[in-house]
């Protein structure tokens, strides 16, 4: 079953939507069940430019993000600021999550 998401680039990767002259956010059309990973390479974005993804106002690793129709998803590039940081939080975002 396919869907729309929202998709939000944030820092140097709003520069890259915009140089490819995408609106942000943009909307995209996928299959319920893409992963994080997916979903970079659908844009064309390498992972080491995404340190997290913000899905529905929570920070999930690119590698554990399964998004599904209605989904808003921000992508977070390193380097965002320490109160930013705490304000989505990002904690590390390469060890696994304690729930």
């Amino acid at each position: 079953m396919t869907g729309t998401i929202e998709v939000r680039a944030f820092m140097q990767l709003s520069t890259l939507f915009a140089a490819r002259g995408w609106s942000n956010p943009r909307t995209l059309e996928v299959e319920n069940g893409v992963t994080g990973g997916q979903l970079l390479a659908a844009l064309g974005v390498d992972t080491r430019d995404v340190e997290s993804l913000i899905v529905n106002r929570r920070a999930v690793p690119v590698e554990g993000a399964v998004l599904k129709a209605g989904d808003r998803v921000a992508l977070v590039p390193p380097g965002a600021p320490g109160p930013h940081r705490l304000l989505l939080g990002l904690r590390d975002m390469s060890a696994p999550r304690k729930m």
